[in-house]
């Protein structure tokens, strides 16, 4: 264990339990100013491998990425990108499409996996999960395997809210769609498209000329309060949009359609990217926004809160994660130096929870030259955010 998890496990020893069974901190922590404060670390090592798994990472090449050498013998634990926060204190997290794009990921198997972290230990440790597949068909053109297990070659998936019927909504960037699967990772319904926007990798591209990047689609994607709406938030501009403006739509879960509102979230510099989303109210939503930098080259990594007004979304800052009070370290800031951080969860309402994407084997943004860890921190921010209460839920 290192000095960070036995520094983190005292303070949070000295604070109280929140639903769940995650740590916080004590009531009155000393940060100054509008900082944001440190308060729970855990970590799971970057060669974490599905038991039992089918070997993966065959299209990566034989030469060492980061001291690691593909292929790899499992389907590695990795690219956290989206999270849902479970009553027991257990987390489901979404996998990315596996090695970064469409044509090295068709043996990278998509999978919602549940997560434990230990913040007394700084430790986590993976019960389980299951891997999302197309059984019935759903999907309307060829997938990469027989078996219609979904690979990192059909979708690229971002983003998971889940609903009160305990089915699974992801945000996907090759479409981009909407998917929607049961508890068992099963696809439930054909994959929605969003009008009027398609991606390079999207499967019935054919001639068309595509108006998104690619890798730009449904990075975020949030879920009202009352369970009715879908807020998915794209990564990249829409060709024609001002540069570093990202359209974010509402989508009507009893419809099942599209209601033709769209709200504008303002890029800090069009080279930036956000990460997820979370809302916390009718209208409020908090969205990480980064660059595309990684340890000590990394200059923003921000959580904001971004609320609707009219049709933009108008932003306040809520913690620089570069720039984290540490109780323990008062002197020097706690750095979350990831190039991609793209998990966000609310736990109460002045604490979130944030993940890394370690983009594995490829960011090296924690140590370098190693591939990096699947990081946990928990944040207590300097005001309370009046959350709604059916943000919990």
């Amino acid at each position: 264990m290192n000095r960070l998890c036995v520094a983190l496990g005292a303070i949070l020893l000295s604070g109280c339990v929140v639903a769940g069974g995650l740590a916080a901190p004590a009531a009155a922590d000393p940060a100054p100013g509008d900082r944001a404060v440190l308060t729970g670390f855990a970590s799971l090592p970057a060669l974490t491998f599905v038991p039992g798994s089918e070997p993966s990472g065959a299209q990566l090449g034989t030469s060492p990425i980061n001291g690691v050498t593909p292929p790899f013998s499992g389907q590695p634990v990795q690219g956290f990108s989206g999270v849902v926060r479970n009553r027991d204190g257990s987390f489901d997290v979404l996998s990315d499409n596996g090695y970064g794009a469409k044509a090295n990921s068709a043996d990278f198997l998509l999978r919602i996996h549940r997560i434990r972290p230990d913040f007394r230990t700084g430790t986590i440790t993976v019960p389980g999960g299951v891997n999302l597949s197309d059984p019935h068909g759903k999907a309307p053109f060829p997938l990469t395997r027989s078996d219609r297990t979904l690979t990192g070659a059909d979708f690229d998936v971002e983003s998971i809210v889940r609903t009160s019927d305990g089915t699974y909504w992801i945000g996907d960037e090759f479409g981009p769609f909407l998917l929607h699967f049961d508890g068992r990772g099963r696809l439930l319904e054909a994959p929605i498209e969003l009008p009027g926007v398609r991606a390079p990798e999207h499967p019935n591209l054919g001639g068309e000329q595509p108006n998104l990047a690619r890798s730009k689609g449904f990075e975020g994607m949030a879920r009202s309060v009352d369970q009715r709406r879908l807020y998915p938030l794209l990564e990249g501009t829409v060709a024609g949009d001002p540069a570093g403006d990202l359209r974010m739509y509402e989508f009507d879960l009893r419809q099942r359609r599209y209601t033709g509102r769209v709200w504008t979230y303002r890029l800090d510099d069009p080279a930036h990217a956000i990460g997820d989303a979370v809302a916390i109210g009718e209208r409020r939503f908090l969205v990480i926004e980064r660059d595309n930098l990684q340890g000590d080259a990394a200059r923003v990594k921000k959580v904001y809160l971004a609320e609707m007004r009219g049709k933009e979304l108008v932003k306040t800052l809520v913690a620089d994660l570069l720039d984290l009070y540490d109780p323990r370290d008062p002197a020097t800031p706690f750095r979350f130096p990831f190039q991609t951080i793209e998990d966000i969860v609310l736990l109460d309402d002045r604490t979130i929870g944030l993940l890394d994407d370690n983009n594995f084997p490829f960011s090296s943004g924690r140590t370098a030259g190693q591939p990096d860890p699947n990081e946990f921190i928990t944040v207590r921010l300097p005001r309370r955010l009046d959350a709604d209460r059916r943000a919990y839920r």
